[in-house]
């Protein structure tokens, strides 16, 4: 079974910068597309990002473009979300999520979730 693992949420200004790292559990990581979502309070979860396993392609929705960066290392099994620019819309909880498949934007697509973590912009 694999586990995925969040950290690195918080409470960040307006402008400021988070970094989110998963860190996944198990040796077929390589074989994974990766993807962020989110959910704020009130609201459906949305994707956000995707990294692909084939060759590392990355996706991302438009509200986060030019913003957040998604990267992986299979040397520490890590998945990182580089979040600059925040804005008070990207408050919500953070998903990260993993499927053979190829990136696509709906959660249904993602066999393996973590926990969560929560990242909040506010003054």
């Amino acid at each position: 079974q694999v586990q995925l693992v969040e950290s690195g949420g918080g409470l960040v200004q307006p402008g400021g910068s988070l970094r989110l790292s998963c860190a996944v559990s198990g040796s077929r990581f390589p074989y994974y597309a990766f993807a962020w979502f989110r959910q704020a309070p009130g609201k459906g979860r949305e994707g956000v990002s995707c990294i692909s396993s084939s060759d590392d392609s990355t996706f991302y929705r438009d509200p986060v473009k030019g913003r957040f960066t998604i990267s992986r290392d299979n040397a520490k099994n890590t998945v990182y979300l580089q979040m600059n620019d925040m804005k008070p819309e990207d408050t919500a909880v953070y998903y990260c999520a993993a499927d053979f498949g190829p990136c696509g934007w709906s959660g249904a697509e993602y066999d393996f979730w973590g926990q969560g973590t929560q990242v909040t912009v506010s003054p």
